[in-house]
């Protein structure tokens, strides 16, 4: 037996997430019927992040286990040929030992969040960005977010939802960067709660807008109450980047 490694991007927009469901169709599943198609194996896949619906990826990255003999480009050129029309491609596969966990061996993530600010719709960027139709302050939501950086409770910014164990999380990275008309929210953390981008990004999007200041985000990161902090922005403009190992 094989254990591979891919590393995949995907337009999240047709799915229903990373994860496999019966509401629809998950990255996983799509990955897994492309493989059994080639290598005739009911191969299980294990992304090392679960994107939600809507969400992109640039560099996902997954294992699973083969018992046929293949090589590295075959794999990758025969999983893409049967992924079609899916908007998935793998873009790397690579033999790993079995002791390689795409989740549990990721060191940490990197997440990317885009934002649009102007008026008119997007057309070329349409549910690959969150488009915002007034003027946002770059300069202040980077600043607002250095409150973010370091370990703490994270309640405030995780959906109701979540399953973590624990709030409490240890954010490395967090920067609001301009160029042009687009900004970019830029985290790197080891792991994330579930929405946590999202809701910073909405979080920040107040402070961009002058409703917030800075003391606003400390006292929603020190309330510890989901209802503290701001909206969850949409799923469009968010991308996994990078996991490292």
């Amino acid at each position: 037996m094989s254990r591979w490694r891919i590393d995949v991007e995907y337009d999240g927009r047709p799915f229903v997430g990373w994860q496999r469901q019966k509401s629809g169709l998950g990255v996983q599943a799509a990955l897994e019927a492309a493989i059994k198609s080639f290598s005739g194996e009911a191969a299980l896949v294990t992304g090392a992040g679960r994107t939600d619906a809507g969400v992109h990826a640039r560099a996902q990255v997954a294992h699973f286990d083969l018992q046929g003999d293949w090589d590295a480009d075959t794999v990758r050129d025969a999983v893409n040929f049967h992924l079609k029309p899916q908007p998935i491609a793998v873009l790397r596969a690579t033999a790993v030992d079995d002791e390689f966990h795409a989740r549990f061996s990721a060191k940490s993530r990197e997440y990317d969040y885009r934002i649009i600010t102007r008026r008119a719709p997007l057309a070329l960027s349409a549910g690959h960005a969150w488009r915002v139709g007034v003027a946002l302050d770059a300069d202040a939501m980077d600043r607002a977010s250095k409150v973010l950086l370091g370990h703490h409770d994270f309640t405030s910014f995780r959906a109701a939802q979540c399953q973590a164990k624990s709030p409490e999380k240890t954010l490395d990275e967090i920067s609001v960067s301009r160029t042009g008309e687009v900004i970019t929210l830029h985290l790197h953390a080891q792991s994330f709660l579930h929405n946590q981008v999202r809701i910073i990004t909405g979080t920040l999007k107040l402070v961009g807008e002058g409703k917030w200041t800075i003391g606003d985000v400390e006292k929603a990161l020190v309330a510890c109450d989901r209802a503290a902090a701001g909206p969850t922005a949409p799923p469009d403009g968010l991308y996994l980047s990078a996991v490292h190992y």
